[in-house]
């Protein structure tokens, strides 16, 4: 069936005011009935907008966060975590509000306990809730900090790291870090005081970071 000259119009607009669902307006229509009054139907145009956009934001931090899987808190078996979580507890992690006060977040246990899938959960939800959520393994973003100093592009990472309003630090303590790399991650977590949120998954306590990183004295400052 052509379309009107008039439709044709309310594309042409729709796509320069950058509200494309308006240019769908007659399945809007088809739906609500011809004895719908105008408010309404402008009503429900918005509604349909607002919602497109919102699910394009999310996609949008999904994709920037570049989890390396996904994995809900609804998924979670919190009989993994031998009652050190709750479902209390667990819903307070999942309002987010400790990126909200800029806190961070040490998840410490043995290896296959649940510590990345816990992380990826509460990401995933900040990602819902409208924060920026970057993912990054402790052995790749030392990788990536001196691969960038090395090409000049240090400052570009730092940044991109700083917009995050919660950084995954996921598996801490599976390899240890030279000095370099230790000088590079300790400013990475140290510029976000805050300023922003990070969530470290470690299977070390404490007081065998010093294994992890030369520097004792930067390890203290860390703690």
């Amino acid at each position: 069936m052509p379309t009107s000259p008039i439709a044709e119009q309310i594309k042409i607009y729709a796509k320069y005011l950058k509200i494309p669902t308006f240019s769908e307006y007659q399945s809007v229509l088809r739906t609500m009935g011809p004895e719908s009054r105008f408010e309404d139907i402008l009503l429900e145009l918005m509604k349909v907008e607002s919602t497109q956009r919102q699910e394009n934001q999310f996609m949008r931090r999904l994709k920037a966060a570049a989890f390396p899987y996904h994995k809900t808190l609804d998924e979670l078996d919190l009989s993994r975590y031998n009652g050190t979580i709750t479902e209390v507890f667990l819903n307070e992690l999942a309002s987010c509000k400790f990126i909200e006060e800029k806190k961070n977040i040490v998840m410490m246990s043995n290896p296959g306990r649940g510590k990345t899938h816990l992380a990826i959960g509460l990401g995933l939800k900040a990602c819902s809730l409208g924060f920026n959520v970057l993912f990054k393994s402790a052995a790749g973003l030392s990788t990536e900090l001196i691969e960038a100093r090395d090409d000049y592009s240090l400052g570009k990472l730092e940044k991109r790291i700083k917009r995050a309003d919660l950084l995954v630090l996921d598996e801490l303590g599976y390899i240890s870090f030279n000095r370099y790399q230790s000088e590079l991650l300790f400013k990475v977590i140290s510029d976000r005081s805050e300023r922003g949120s990070v969530i470290v998954t470690t299977n070390l306590p404490f007081s065998k970071w010093t294994e992890l990183f030369e520097n004792t004295v930067m390890v203290a400052a860390l703690i």
